[in-house]
């Protein structure tokens, strides 16, 4: 778990948000940054192929190496391949085919986190999970620490001159995360397939799309009813300040001055390990005070700490302010994260792990992402401050549903599993 996680995490940032980083000292201009952005709502709609995931074999290599490894090196392999190409392009001059590879990539990513998802569900027993979801985490936190400090630092490396924009440099950088998927890779094929879940076969086809696409969701609906449509709610807006305010960090950090060894240090590497202890916190506590107050705690805090890049909007450059800021914002994101993991999971049924897995990951990016897409537009209209306030501001709903959640005590938090006869 602690090599998958490292191979779920590395693809996410080189999209999403040290490629921003890369736009905008390419000279791209932050609305289209932000649109760029967009590419991240591969993520929000793999629950669509999710189900041929969970049931599909590939031919020939899932009879070598059974159905959930099988599907994960082919996820890699999409991954390794964007990212390739990614490394032979410029922005400056080839920018829609960066948005391909960079296409390629989310899909291959999004394909990786469904089968990884359920090779981890499916690998042990329900007491065992919390210790595979904390070492998968690590490992993720470790991949966004490479992905992040790795490529700036690298990049920073290989700059001939770090006055002027080289576009080799990020290149070069891009070339080692493809390798650095390998990782994943290796493990793959040196790790066990889980034992496979029985389900019965399918009479004929219409069965068999209703077993695979209708029952996953009929099965979370049927055991919580009504109260799936506010369950579902805050699943879709819990990360809606964390995920808008993240698409403008890297350009924020560019346009103030910050050089990339200053990002990669304070940012990518410091920042991630306030985001681990964090989760650590966050682990303690939902054991101590449950689930649901944790996940309050966890959004109130996350929604709080972007008032913190408001104010050092307004200070320019000024590197003790971000290690501060940094500080709290990853301890807050931390803290969400652990109680946010520990809820999905609850509410997911092993028969349908990968399908309902999918479906409520991918709930949680559709809106922010699509709310992120005009991050870059209202920055250019009312400047960083505005905007950080602004996402603050939009976490409060989430406040209420989770009040809501905890008050008419919607969810039970025992692990739904499944009697397959």
């Amino acid at each position: 778990m602690l090599f998958l996680g490292f191979s779920a995490g590395l693809p996410l940032l080189l999209i999403l948000g040290t490629l921003s980083f890369w736009l905008r000292e390419a000279g791209i201009d932050r609305s289209t940054i932000g649109y760029l952005t967009w590419v991240g709502l591969i993520y929000a709609f793999k629950w669509l192929w999710a189900p041929l995931v969970d049931r599909l074999p590939i031919p020939f290599f899932s009879r070598w190496l059974g159905r959930r490894r099988s599907w994960l090196l082919l996820a890699q392999a999409l991954i390794i391949a964007g990212l390739l190409g990614m490394s032979t392009l410029d922005p400056k001059v080839s920018l829609n085919a960066i948005v391909w590879c960079a296409l390629l990539v989310a899909f291959g990513s999004a394909t990786q986190d469904i089968a990884l998802d359920a090779f981890r569900i499916e690998s042990a027993d329900s007491q065992r999970q919390a210790a595979l979801a904390a070492t998968y985490q690590t490992g993720y936190r470790f991949a966004l620490i490479w992905a992040g400090a790795g490529v700036l630092w690298l990049a920073a490396r290989a700059q001939i001159d770090s006055a002027i924009y080289d576009p080799g440099a990020w290149q070069f950088a891009y070339r080692w995360m493809a390798a650095s998927i390998g990782i994943g890779v290796l493990t793959t094929l040196l790790s066990k397939e889980p034992i496979r879940v029985v389900i019965p076969r399918a009479r004929n086809a219409k069965a068999w799309l209703h077993q695979t696409l209708i029952e996953p969701f009929a099965d979370f609906i049927q055991r919580y009813r009504w109260h799936a449509v506010a369950i579902l709610g805050l699943i879709a807006i819990y990360r809606i300040s964390d995920v808008v305010m993240g698409i403008m960090a890297n350009p924020f950090y560019v346009d103030m001055g910050y050089t990339k060894d200053e990002v990669a240090a304070v940012s990518k590497v410091f920042g991630v390990i306030m985001t681990l202890v964090g989760a650590f916190i966050g682990g303690v506590f939902t054991m101590r005070f449950g689930v649901m107050r944790v996940l309050f705690l966890g959004a109130f805090l996350s929604s709080a700490s972007n008032l913190l890049f408001a104010w050092l909007a307004t200070r320019g450059h000024d590197l003790q302010g971000l290690i501060w800021v940094i500080s709290a914002d990853n301890l807050s994101s931390g803290i969400a994260s652990a109680a946010f993991i520990a809820f999905l999971s609850s509410l997911t049924n092993v028969k349908y792990s990968a399908t309902q897995y999918a479906l409520f990951s991918s709930m949680m990016l559709l809106l922010p992402k699509w709310l992120a897409g005009f991050s870059g537009v209202f920055v250019d209209s009312f400047g960083y401050q505005a905007f950080f306030f602004g996402t603050a501001i939009i976490g409060a709903p989430v406040l209420i549903l989770v009040w809501l959640v905890i008050h008419f005590k919607l969810v039970e938090f025992k692990r739904h599993d499944a009697q397959v006869e």
